[in-house]
């Protein structure tokens, strides 16, 4: 069997993502003649157009543009193989980072995390945004260098992940609620008065199906989008949340907190990033602290 060309995949990304024959010959070095000649190759090859005439200019086909989501971090890991390894000198470094994480990080590993980084690699900024949604989008287009959180459906298979820590859920509540009086059964807690976190807005969640084969169900007074808004509401009311324990450790300051009894299965916290980015050596060196400061 005839091996293929690999040369032909740094020909195919530059093309589909110029979307012009003369634009890719110019970004190639190349005649506009090789070009079309390139793109002749990788129609036989792909067995498909690739580019097709649209008025005065060319556009993608629907297998082209499923490969462009592919060949893109292909070209980029396969540059990173062949560069020559970097001495990383990080009081020299001078970079910013962003980190992508839902409300709990900052305030646990924030502080650890700054004080390492202003130690080790003073030129390095972090910037820190909250973690809204499931889509990863961010990490692939770059906007975005290190993310956390439960690795999901919908988290893209192509990103890698590193395990930081497992995290059980537990109740809370300010510590003269009635619940705090006595053994807090099954029955005590399902009905409490409970804040209900879904960022969706969902009216239920993994602790009220650890309730169901029990025959309960929780008494939701409201329902919020973040662990800060539930434990807020705690504080300033009558009422009870259920959170991930080592995640909002600082949250929960001043509260009450308490084994379920009926607990969820708990959850894995993880560091997820873009491959491109893998052999990076800064990137690197942030991701062990990362996992250094989070380690159990």
């Amino acid at each position: 069997m005839t091996r293929p060309d690999l040369n032909l995949l740094v020909t195919l990304d530059v093309l589909l993502s110029e979307g012009s024959v003369a634009r890719a010959a110019r970004r190639l070095h190349l005649s506009p003649s090789a070009m079309s000649r390139a793109l002749a190759r990788l129609r036989e090859a792909t067995g498909d157009p690739l580019l097709v005439r649209a008025g005065r200019g060319l556009v993608a086909t629907p297998r082209a543009l499923a490969l462009r989501e592919r060949i893109g971090p292909l070209v980029e890991e396969a540059e990173a193989v062949l560069r020559p390894a970097e001495n990383l000198d990080l009081k020299r470094l001078v970079r910013s980072f962003t980190l992508r994480n839902r409300e709990g990080f900052v305030e646990n590993f924030g502080p650890a995390l700054i004080s390492r980084v202003a130690s080790e690699a003073p030129g390095v900024r972090l910037r820190f945004v909250q973690k809204l949604d499931r889509d990863n989008s961010p990490l692939r287009d770059g906007g975005v260098d290190l993310e956390t959180g439960v690795i999901g459906e919908a988290t893209g298979p192509e990103l890698r992940a590193h395990t930081l820590f497992h995290d059980r859920f537990v109740g809370v509540t300010s510590p003269g609620h009635a619940l705090t009086k006595g053994e807090i059964s099954a029955s005590r807690y399902a009905l409490a008065r409970h804040v209900h976190v879904s960022r969706r807005g969902n009216e239920r969640g993994p602790v009220d199906e650890a309730l169901a084969p029990l025959g309960l169900a929780r008494e939701i007074a409201a329902t919020v989008g973040s662990f800060s808004e539930a434990l807020a509401l705690v504080r300033a009311a009558d009422l009870v949340a259920t959170v991930p324990e080592r995640y909002t450790g600082t949250l929960r300051q001043g509260l009450l907190s308490f084994a379920l009894p009926a607990a969820p299965p708990p959850i894995t916290i993880s560091l997820v990033w873009h491959p491109r980015l893998d052999a990076d050596p800064a990137h690197r060196w942030l991701r062990g602290l990362v996992r250094e400061i989070c380690s159990p």
